[in-house]
């Protein structure tokens, strides 16, 4: 992941730079010489992260966004392009990762985890290929943690 050539450092996007695996993430792609754009609803949670990505020589540019709103994910797509350069690496990274037994998740709890962990990753994904295809290069992740993957036992609405 490091990078060698001279010229600006590269741009990559973490969709839901949280506290654990988005951070972890976000250091790595800093630490391999990548502008890190950080995104999380509560954007005033990411100081601490940009304060340690800067104090070890990195560069990171955090926004506050609502992945699931599709005007804010374009927003956050064309100001990342405009300003601070072209996305090479975007991380999707949104957990909904929350325990309701089937018989007790609401239909309002299944929306609001699938727009979380689906509907998010599907505009984060559509936004990316719009400004990757034109150009021919970047590479769109999309993390999940075992219960995203296989469904379990009070994890219905995540697992969809």
């Amino acid at each position: 992941m490091t990078r060698n050539t001279p010229g600006p450092k590269p741009v990559a996007l973490v969709v839901g730079a949280g506290d654990y695996i988005g951070a972890a993430i976000a250091r790595r792609f800093a630490a391999g010489g990548f502008q890190v754009c950080l995104g999380r609803r509560n954007g005033d949670k990411l100081a601490p992260l940009v304060d340690e990505i800067e104090a070890a020589g990195g560069t990171a540019h955090p926004f506050g966004f609502d992945a699931r709103q599709e005007d804010q994910t374009e927003a956050l797509f064309a100001r990342i392009e405009a300003d601070i350069g072209p996305l090479e690496v975007v991380i999707f990274n949104v957990g909904g990762n929350v325990y309701f037994p089937i018989r007790e998740t609401t239909s309002r709890v299944f929306r609001k985890v699938w727009e979380m962990a689906t509907f998010a990753g599907f505009l984060s994904g559509r936004e990316a290929a719009k400004y990757m295809v034109p150009r021919g290069r970047g590479a769109i992740f999309f993390t999940g943690a075992t219960a995203s993957l296989r469904g379990g036992i009070g994890f219905s609405a995540f697992a969809a």
